[in-house]
């Protein structure tokens, strides 16, 4: 009786040993993962001077439905030293592209427009803000317009100071009327611009009969569950929830961000400027509303959300929740060759693409991501999803005086380095071979 007493008490233990060697096998890189990404970010936001606060982002990692890490560095308001979290709202910048193009192709999946004909055709109600009706203006298609294929040039105004700071969606369109010709072909080059998504607003609206911000809200954030998420503007300012405000670096540069979406022409923030009292004061000034350029706009960066809630937009958009598979794997498709664009250096890397709302990047040894950046005032945004891994990155900043690509690149290597890049199927194929050695 002892000796299987004993025999019995080996095998538990053995059985306990062989779980443990597993679990530690399976569940340390991971977590030895999030470790660096902390690493790296703590080591991105080293205060300047430890005297004062200072802005800093929210970082969110997703694994299917499992949050992998979740956490805030630095403050979203400095003057009150507010700290931001997953629940710190952020301006998005161009990140809301990707949304103003799901409006666009629900709609025509419900049979309202075709994305592949021209902009002439989406509705009589578009045409007296669309230039003369003649060639090559009438080769431009609402696809042309999601992929920045239009070769649209942006001439907006740059003269009137409180124009560029204030002007909507419709003031900024208002130019392409008295367009006289194109930068190029309609389809046959890339060039990264604003006003063809201020365009897609207008159609929007016109299609649905209802206001920009009250279809987006009812067809494309709640059923998302973006609960508070909402568009930026004056009468909005105050209802934005936990809102980040934006900062530059007083003695930075404000294209210190190499891959920055700022428009061309646009007149770069400066820094507030302090009194000289010999007083000490934060390195960093308040660019947001009111400091920055085309702000105000909605269809083309006028989001405010959080981490949270963005992380429902990826699950909504996986799970098809809003649009068919068909249709979002066009959004998701290779649509317009980014790489060795003369027209437009924005996101200009080799293997990336733009679908319809989406930067989509073939990297070699890493499966397909789609992703987005987003750059105003001091906001600095990236979103980054691998569908094939279902694995997300997001990295929401309110300072932009940091190199972005290189985190995102250095996050990326940690992921693939633990095995969270790899394909879901391969990944569950994995898990099984483990769970039979063992048995």
């Amino acid at each position: 009786m002892k000796r299987y007493f004993i025999k019995s008490l080996l095998l538990t233990l053995t059985i306990a040993a062989m779980t443990a060697c597993t679990e530690k096998k399976t569940a340390d890189p991971i977590a030895d993962a999030m470790q660096k990404v902390d690493s790296l970010m703590v080591d991105r936001y080293t205060p300047i001077d430890t005297m004062f606060a200072e802005p800093g982002g929210a970082v969110l990692i997703m694994k299917g439905d499992s949050i992998l890490f979740d956490k805030g560095y630095g403050c979203s308001d400095i003057a009150r030293r507010y700290k931001i979290d997953g629940n710190t709202f952020f301006n998005i910048a161009s990140c809301s592209k990707q949304f103003t193009a799901v409006a666009i192709l629900k709609l025509a999946e419900e049979g309202k427009l075709d994305i592949h004909k021209s902009i002439y055709d989406v509705s009589p109600l578009v045409t007296p803000y669309l230039p003369k009706k003649k060639a090559p203006f009438t080769d431009i298609t609402p696809a042309h317009l999601m992929s920045h294929a239009s070769g649209i040039p942006d001439t907006r105004p740059r003269t009137d100071r409180h124009f560029m700071l204030t002007c909507t969606d419709m003031q900024s369109i208002e130019y392409i009327k008295g367009l006289k010709e194109l930068n190029f072909a309609p389809g046959t080059q890339y060039q990264y611009i604003n006003p063809t998504f201020q365009l897609l607003y207008l159609f929007i609206e016109k299609l649905s009969g209802m206001k920009f911000d009250d279809y987006m809200k009812a067809n494309i954030f709640e059923p998302s569950k973006m609960y508070t998420t909402l568009y930026f503007s004056e009468e909005n300012e105050s209802k934005i929830p936990n809102m980040a405000h934006g900062y530059i670096l007083e003695d930075g540069n404000e294209t210190a961000s190499v891959d920055s979406d700022k428009p061309a022409g646009a007149v770069a923030a400066q820094p507030e400027k302090k009194a000289d009292d010999g007083a000490p004061h934060s390195k960093f000034s308040e660019c947001d509303y009111g400091e920055e350029t085309f702000f105000a706009t909605k269809a083309d960066g006028g989001i405010y959300t959080s981490t949270h809630e963005f992380a429902n937009w990826i699950k909504a958009m996986r799970d098809n929740k809003i649009l068919p598979v068909r249709a979002k794997e066009e959004a998701w498709s290779l649509v317009n060759n980014v790489s060795g664009s003369k027209f437009s250096t924005y996101q200009n890397r080799d293997n990336t693409f733009y679908g319809y709302g989406w930067f989509v990047e073939q990297q070699p040894g890493f499966p397909k991501k789609v992703y987005h950046t987003g750059d105003n005032g001091g906001f600095q945004i990236y979103e980054g999803f691998f569908p094939e891994a279902d694995l997300t990155v997001l990295v929401f900043e309110n300072r932009n005086d940091k190199d972005r690509w290189d985190l995102v690149r250095k996050i990326d290597q940690i992921l693939k380095d633990a095995g969270l890049t790899e394909p879901v199927e391969k990944q569950q194929q994995s898990a099984a071979s483990e769970t039979t050695k063992a048995e």
